[in-house]
């Protein structure tokens, strides 16, 4: 199953995400399909830049969102 959710890069006590459309079996940090967005709850304001052409194309290919990723796909702007 492809699943949009996200992938945590940075350093230790640093996180910034990135959001990824993955096959479910692969590893949370490892191999993903397509990168559709960026994730940085470090700065203030919050960093948030998703590409809601991909992210609606992968939805209606059958990906499924994480829960986590749901909500960042819906404050960006992009109905489920």
């Amino acid at each position: 199953m492809v699943k949009i959710r996200l992938r945590r890069d940075g350093a230790k006590k640093n996180p910034y995400y990135t959001l990824v459309v993955a096959d479910s079996r692969f590893p949370a940090d490892g191999r993903f399909i397509e990168k559709v967005g960026t994730y940085n709850p470090m700065v203030e304001p919050v960093e948030l830049k998703v590409d809601t052409e991909k992210v609606v194309e992968w939805i209606k290919k059958g990906a499924k969102p994480t829960d986590t990723a749901a909500a960042l796909i819906k404050k960006a702007g992009v109905e489920i």
